[in-house]
């Protein structure tokens, strides 16, 4: 894939969980593992970037430290992101039967209503970053999605 795209989840998930573990983990993260932690992500960055980073004597000494390891670890991503892609795609029907049976086995552990409150959050704070893309896709415009989301964001704004 050539779109920068299907990096999105490494660099929005990963990289905050490896500069982040107290996020995951019941630790204290000091001043020297954060800036350790930094050098890995900072590496991790690089290693799922689509650009080629030009090096010099003045460039920062954590993107130096790496260096020479970054093709290395690039031609990985790619590979990654090119075996993905071989894979046979998943049929509608083959995902809601996974979804349907995840939800069974964990329906006593999931609150739907803490669930829907955080959706809501989300749905309220994006709002015009939503709307505007599912005024954009054929689709959403053909189901009225934009002005069914407008609709509810409307209805739980005077519910609260």
């Amino acid at each position: 894939m050539c779109s920068a795209f299907p990096y999105s989840l490494p660099l929005r998930f990963w990289v905050n969980v490896i500069k982040n573990p107290q996020f995951v983990f019941d630790i204290h993260k000091g001043s020297i593992t954060d800036a350790c932690l930094s050098v890995v992500a900072q590496t991790f960055m690089d290693s799922c970037s689509t650009s080629e980073h030009r090096l010099g004597k003045d460039s920062p000494s954590n993107k130096l430290l790496y260096a020479k390891d970054i093709p290395s670890y690039k031609s990985w991503v790619e590979r990654y992101y090119a075996d993905i892609a071989k894979l046979p795609a998943i049929s509608d029907q083959d995902m809601n039967a996974y979804l349907a049976e995840q939800s069974r086995l964990h329906a006593v552990e999931f609150n739907m209503l803490s669930a829907l409150n955080e959706i809501y959050s989300y749905v309220s704070k994006y709002s015009e970053e939503l709307i505007g893309a599912l005024e954009q896709d054929e689709q959403a415009r053909r189901q009225r999605l934009a002005y069914k989301v407008e609709q509810l964001i409307n209805a739980m704004s005077i519910e609260s």
